[in-house]
C-alpha cells in the first residue's frame, strides 16, 4: 500500500469513526485525529525510506533483511482503550504502516491487523512495561530481525486466524521512525528519526526524500559512531556534513528521484533555517552547501554517462580529513 493510498484510507477511517457519534469525548476526538495523522506520516516516511534503502543496498557496506512492515503496541499509549476504539480489539500489537514497494505490501496484510505471534512467539507473552512504553515492541522487532537473519522469512499469526509469511529483502541497515514533539531530523547510526512537526512533511516528495538521503548518508558512512567515539570536533563534524550533502544526489538517483531535488531542498530549507538544524560553526552556509551539491551532481552525471549507474561505493570520493 503506497503512502498516498494509506493517507486516503486513514482519512476515510477518521471520517467514518467521527460520523458514528457526535457526542464523543473531545479529548478522544483530539487523540483520534492525532493518531491517524501520525499513522499517515509513518506510512509516508516508511515508503520514501524504503525506496532509498532498497535501491542503494547493492552499494551499502552494511545491509540487513527487512520486510517494510511497521508495527505498533497499543499498550505503549497512555490510553490504550482509545487505541482499541480506532483499530478494534483482538490484540495489542498491530500494523501501523506498510512501506510501498516492500515485501510486506505484497503480503495479505493491512493497517490495524493484529499480530498474535511472531516466529512462533506469542506477543501476549511479552510483558509490557508501563514505565518503558516501547520496550515490548522493541522485543517484537528483535524476534523478527532474528528470524529474518536465520531464514529470510517472517512468520506471523494474525487475530483474523490467518498465518502470514513475509520474505525479507536486503536493504541498507537503517530504519525510519516518526518522533512526536519534535520538528527536527537526525541519524544515530542505525535509525533516522523524523520529528512529527518537521517542515519536510510540507515539501514535495523528492525534496523530503533529499532530507532523508542526507541522514541516510550519515548512517552509511558511520558518522554518528565515529563522532561519538572520537569527539565532535568542529572540523570532523563539518567533514561529515559535507560528505552527507554530496552523497544525497547519488542516493536519490538510485531511488528514482531527481538528484536536483537535493539542491531544491537546500534552497527551500536553508534561508529559513540557516541558524538551526543545518547551520552552526560546524556547518557551511546553505548557499555554500548548494554549490557543493551542484558540483557533485555534475560529477554524478559524468559517472552515469560513463558507467550507467550511480555506484557511489566505487566512484564517490570521500571527504579528506
Amino acid at each position: 500500500m503506497s503512502w498516498r493510498r494509506a493517507l486516503l484510507a486513514l482519512i476515510g477511517a477518521g471520517l467514518s469513526v467521527s460520523a458514528q457519534a457526535d457526542d464523543v469525548d473531545p479529548e478522544y476526538q483530539a487523540f483520534q485525529k492525532s493518531f491517524l495523522e501520525l499513522q499517515a506520516k509513518d506510512a509516508r516516511i516508511a515508503s520514501m525510506g524504503w525506496r532509498l534503502v532498497q535501491s542503494n543496498s547493492r552499494f551499502c557496506p552494511k545491509t540487513e533483511r527487512q520486510t517494510g512492515l511497521l508495527l505498533q503496541d497499543a499498550k505503549a499509549y497512555a490510553r490504550p482503550e482509545w487505541v482499541y476504539q480506532i483499530i478494534g480489539k483482538g490484540g495489542d500489537i498491530f500494523v501501523q504502516a506498510i512501506a510501498g514497494g516492500s515485501p510486506a505490501e505484497s503480503a495479505q496484510l493491512d493497517r490495524f491487523d493484529k499480530i498474535l505471534a511472531v516466529d512462533g512467539v506469542e506477543t501476549a507473552d511479552l510483558r509490557a512495561n508501563k514505565d518503558i512504553g516501547w520496550e515490548r515492541i522493541g522485543r517484537v522487532y528483535d524476534i523478527a530481525a532474528k528470524s529474518l537473519r536465520e531464514d529470510s522469512i517472517l512468520e506471523m499469526a494474525l487475530a483474523s486466524g490467518a498465518n502470514i509469511s513475509v520474505s525479507g529483502a536486503q536493504v541498507c541497515a537503517t530504519r525510519f521512525e516518526v518522533i512526536t514533539g519534535r520538528d527536527t531530523i537526525g541519524a544515530d547510526g542505525s535509525k533516522i528519526r523524523v520529528g512529527r512537526d518537521f517542515p519536510g512533511f510540507g515539501y514535495a516528495e523528492d525534496e523530503f526524500a533529499a532530507a532523508l538521503a542526507h541522514e541516510l548518508a550519515h548512517n552509511i558512512f558511520g558518522h554518528p559512531q565515529s563522532l561519538n567515539a572520537n569527539g565532535r570536533k568542529r572540523r570532523d563534524v563539518r567533514r561529515t556534513e559535507r560528505e552527507a550533502d554530496r552523497l544525497m544526489p547519488w542516493l536519490l538517483s538510485n531511488a528514482g528521484y531527481d538528484p536536483q531535488a537535493a539542491v531544491r531542498f537546500m534552497r527551500r530549507w536553508g534561508p529559513k533555517h540557516n541558524g538551526g538544524l543545518f547551520r552552526s560553526r560546524t556547518h557551511d552556509g546553505w548557499d555554500e552547501r548548494v554549490e557543493l551539491i551542484e558540483a557533485e551532481i555534475r560529477r554524478l552525471e559524468m559517472i552515469l554517462i560513463q558507467h550507467g549507474e550511480a555506484d557511489w561505493s566505487k566512484h564517490f570520493a570521500r571527504q579528506e580529513r
